[in-house]
């Protein structure tokens, strides 16, 4: 993995607050690797924004405003996080 998935990578699972590290760590994990260029500056964006924010936007709360739109957000907000046993 190159340096900048690292680094995404790792802000991802240091959001601040407990529900989007899980949430957005775990995806991170399984989907960063497979990210062209694209998607890394989508996901770089998204993890740019306030949490409480995205995170509204994945449990449905708000809709997600037409700038935040993309292929990224779309598989996060598919994305099903399962806690991994102990």
């Amino acid at each position: 993995m190159d340096e900048k998935r690292r680094k995404l990578q790792f802000r991802a699972w240091r959001r601040g607050f407990r529900e989007m590290d899980l949430i957005m760590g775990s995806f991170a994990d399984q989907a960063i690797a497979g990210f062209d260029e694209v998607q890394l500056a989508e996901f770089e964006r998204l993890l740019a924004t306030p949490d409480w924010e995205v995170y509204a936007w994945i449990i449905g709360q708000k809709p997600v405003p037409d700038n935040h739109r993309g292929p990224v957000l779309d598989q996060l907000i598919a994305f099903r996080y399962e806690a991994r046993p102990g």
